[in-house]
């Protein structure tokens, strides 16, 4: 078996930078970007818990912050919804919920692009 861990998404911060939400008072693995996320999940197993940003590159500023929306499909890099969408998907392959969740971002479309797809997915299973 695992062993469980914490998981915070950042291209930039670190979990004690982040005030304006309460994430839960535990050592992190940190990860910078797609990649690292999807390995580290692959090595390690679903965490406990995943802290999410959207925005993991500097080409990724400023889309959705005012309500513009927010072009995927011009990004090269991968965001925070991506490595959503992908853990969602790695949980139906395991049969299992999304684990518990918060989203740091301060990306409001991109905040609620990844809160509604998780719950979307862990909603469908209930």
């Amino acid at each position: 078996m695992k062993k469980k861990y914490y998981l915070f998404l950042d291209d930039v911060r670190h979990p004690n930078q982040v005030t304006w939400i309460r994430l839960p008072q535990k050592p992190y693995f940190l990860v910078r970007d797609y990649k690292s996320f999807v390995d580290l999940i692959t090595l390690k197993g679903v965490p406990e818990f995943v802290t999410y940003d959207h925005d993991l590159a500097d080409c990724h500023y400023g889309h959705g912050l005012k309500g513009d929306g927010i072009p995927y499909q011009t990004y090269t890099e991968k965001t925070g919804y991506d490595c959503a969408k992908w853990l969602v998907d790695y949980c139906m392959k395991l049969n299992i919920k999304h684990p518990d969740f918060s989203v740091h971002s301060m990306n409001p479309i991109g905040k609620e692009n990844i809160i509604n797809y998780i719950k979307s997915y862990n909603d469908s299973r209930n």
